[in-house]
């Protein structure tokens, strides 16, 4: 193991160890909230491209802020998210994408081993690694459980090692979560804008579509 990786391996099990990854998490409303934004001021370019689900002529634009290690986040990606794009997305009513909002050092490496595999697995990772929380994010040994997971895509050891190593990608996965909290005021995850209205916590699919729906009719 390289220097670096011990290094990054001491401050997540630091990080774990104050207390753990989900304990820094703020706690999660579950309704709509003040801080509604502007599309415009939504999609301008963000320090990482986004990397869109679904058609760009979708009548519905939706957002998700949302950190890898944010257990609330698991549970709308396990359990709201296979249905949603079903319903929404698939037909080509919503257009989707995820932006990184890491709350700890471990929800940062996941999201850049996630960037790491290329654009068109992204969405693939993110999803096992959601799947899969609670044999990484929640261990005494963290680093080996992510390297365990992430295993499973076909990633090489070198490429897992380097991807944490590059500096260039660990600042712009801060910058995205900064910008979210500077800009759009994202405090908590997982933080979703349906076409700029602001919508805390993992909310049911009913829920969803009390917003979505008369987007789509009007």
């Amino acid at each position: 193991m390289t220097r670096d990786m011990t290094t990054n391996r001491r401050a997540l099990l630091q990080t774990l160890a104050a207390g753990g990854a989900w304990a820094a998490l703020p706690s999660a409303s579950f309704a709509q909230s003040a801080g509604d934004m502007p599309m415009a001021q939504l999609m301008q370019p963000s320090p990482l491209p986004d990397l869109w689900v679904g058609s760009k002529d979708a009548p519905v634009t939706m957002i998700e802020y949302a950190s890898m290690t944010c257990p609330h986040c698991a549970h709308f990606h396990n359990e709201t998210w296979p249905e949603l794009k079903k319903t929404y997305i698939d037909t080509g009513k919503v257009r989707f994408v995820l932006r990184e909002f890491p709350f700890d050092p471990l929800a940062t490496a996941g999201f850049m081993l996630a960037r790491c595999a290329g654009d068109a697995q992204r969405e693939a990772v993110v999803e096992l690694l959601f799947a899969q929380q609670p044999k990484w994010a929640f261990t005494d040994k963290p680093l080996e459980g992510l390297q365990s997971v992430i295993r499973q895509t076909g990633m090489t050891q070198q490429t897992f090692e380097s991807c944490l190593r590059d500096k260039a990608l660990y600042d712009n996965v801060n910058a995205v979560r900064d910008r979210g909290a500077k800009e759009f005021k994202v405090d908590s995850t997982p933080t979703f804008f349906i076409n700029g209205k602001k919508v805390n916590g993992s909310i049911p699919l009913a829920e969803f579509a009390k917003i979505i729906d008369p987007l789509i009719k009007g």
